[in-house]
């Protein structure tokens, strides 16, 4: 991924430094951000970032699941794209720590082992990728 993709991905403009000159995550701007573009963005039913039809393919593997409102796959859908950016943002700053302007499989793999959120992933994506650099 090129630097000016993972930082459009990423919705990097300029990220802030802790004290030791290191790139930070704001997880509280990162929300309000969220917040402020699900209130001003008029949404398109129509076109979607993420396949609709493989979102209520995953749906239904759900024993659960009985019945699909037609915007649940929608829901779902968007709540992938924060999840998705969310963790780009977070590997992007490993990246920046490392000097390095293109996001790597380790990046992911660290960024996923520094956030108690994507615990689920552990198993899916080996430590020693996070241990890589």
């Amino acid at each position: 991924m090129s630097a000016a993709a993972a930082a459009a991905a990423a919705g990097v403009s300029g990220s802030s430094t802790a004290p030791g000159g290191h790139p930070v995550f704001d997880l509280s701007k990162f929300w309000q951000e969220q917040m402020t573009l699900v209130d001003t963005t008029e949404p398109d039913f129509k076109n979607h970032p993420l396949p609709l039809a493989r979102i209520k393919k995953v749906m239904k593997t759900d024993q659960d699941v009985k019945v699909q409102y037609h915007v649940a796959p929608i829901l779902f859908a968007k709540g992938c794209e924060i999840f998705i950016t969310e963790l780009t943002k977070r590997a992007w700053v490993h990246a920046e720590e490392n000097k390095r302007r293109t996001l790597q499989r380790s990046d992911i793999a660290t960024a996923i082992s520094k956030t108690d959120m994507c615990d689920f992933l552990i198993d899916i994506v080996p430590r020693e990728e996070a241990s890589k650099v």
